[in-house]
């Protein structure tokens, strides 16, 4: 049933078990925490004149009423917003941390190669110079995400590398120092859920990849992860099409969403015969001629523009339409399947794996059924 002829690659968003209402953002979290506090201390002043008034009343000691229930629900309104705060800086600043460790990386790199290149001792020097400043940044980066998870209870965070076949963590907004900006934004009902644009709205979800092979619809790679790019998750959609299926396409067709020119060499030293949209053109940009010599400055976008609009590879990416896309209206608009039930990546991971399990299942139960059907009706 899979040949691994063409496939194609498409990214859907699917809602998560958590509204878009429900999330806020760093500046109003701050601005939340500090009116809950001067409600909570004004709510504790009163019921301090109570107290007294009730002592007197009653007795010291005895009980006239109990906690007011407005003090006790602010003061949880106010834990709330004060977790999922530290729980946001810890994450933008895990995030910082890691990219000031790829950084020290590279500095240290360059200055490695200047050293084996035999180059100029002051070229050295200013290299090692930059290597010694972008560790020292590393450094002091990954001591403040240590702290900022210790300080929203959470494990230490990890500032390794991803493995290859990972999902891209997602990048929420933050400054140079690794603290959230004012409007990055953390959902209360699940957390690991991002909002996303979709069908021209914003939805609280996910971004769920499927790669899915021509001949019969069936779904050789899934992925789940809470970046809205389509850009960054190719590279491990084709190592879980290799775990998955043995091999890699010979043909993939995608959608603007993939292109890069990393995307379209990662292909091409792949093997894979690549049909990557390159977008719309600007207003009043001509396309590029069918025909012709390519200038010799061509760049890799405009190769692959050419590529596309030639009678061949107009006709290979067009099959594109009978392939992913009506899996995705399977999945939503046949089985109705537009929102996860559990929240969390995690989970949502696994939900998004059972759907494609049962998707490929039923591509196996008709394809039986008529191949049944085919060898009933040849014998007679």
């Amino acid at each position: 049933m899979v040949s691994l002829g063409h496939v194609a690659l498409d990214g859907t968003k699917v809602q998560a078990s958590a509204s878009k209402h429900k999330a806020m953002s760093h500046e109003r979290m701050l601005r939340a925490e500090k009116e809950l506090e001067k409600e909570i201390n004004a709510l504790i002043r009163r019921a301090e004149i109570l107290d007294a008034q009730e002592d007197k009343r009653y007795g010291k000691g005895k009980l006239g009423s109990d906690l007011p229930d407005e003090l006790q629900r602010r003061q949880d309104r106010l834990a709330r917003i004060r977790q999922a705060r530290k729980e946001m800086e810890a994450e933008t600043a895990a995030a910082a941390a890691r990219q000031r460790r790829e950084e020290a990386e590279e500095a240290k790199a360059k200055a490695t190669a200047a050293r084996e290149s035999d180059a100029s001792a002051a070229e050295q020097a200013e290299l090692t110079k930059k290597a010694e400043a972008a560790a020292a940044q590393a450094k002091a980066a990954r001591e403040k995400a240590i702290a900022a998870a210790e300080e929203a209870g959470l494990e230490p965070p990890d500032l390794e590398p991803l493995a290859c076949d990972a999902m891209p963590r997602r990048g929420l907004a933050r400054k140079a120092d690794g603290s959230p900006t004012a409007k990055t934004q953390r959902n209360f009902t699940d957390a690991d859920s991002h909002l996303m644009q979709s069908g021209g709205a914003y939805l609280q979800g996910y971004n769920c990849q499927l790669a899915v092979d021509r001949d019969h619809q069936v779904i050789v790679a899934v992925g789940v992860s809470n970046q809205p790019p389509d850009v960054e998750h190719l590279e491990p959609m084709l190592q879980r099409i290799t775990a998955t299926a043995g091999a890699l396409p010979d043909v993939m067709t995608l959608d603007a969403g993939y292109w890069s020119e990393h995307n379209a060499e990662l292909c091409s030293d792949r093997g894979i015969d690549a049909y990557i949209a390159t977008g719309r053109l600007p207003h009043g940009q001509p396309p590029p001629p069918k025909r012709g010599p390519l200038p010799r400055d061509a760049d890799a976008k405009t190769r692959m523009a050419r590529k596309l609009r030639s009678k061949k590879g107009a006709a290979i990416y067009a099959q594109r339409k009978t392939i992913v896309e009506p899996v995705n209206g399977q999945i939503k608009e046949g089985r109705g399947i537009r929102r996860f039930l559990l929240p969390g990546l995690e989970k949502v991971d696994g939900e998004w794996r059972l759907i494609a399990a049962t998707h490929n299942l039923l591509k196996l139960f008709r394809y039986r059924r008529s191949q049944q059907q085919a060898l009933a009706v040849a014998t007679g």
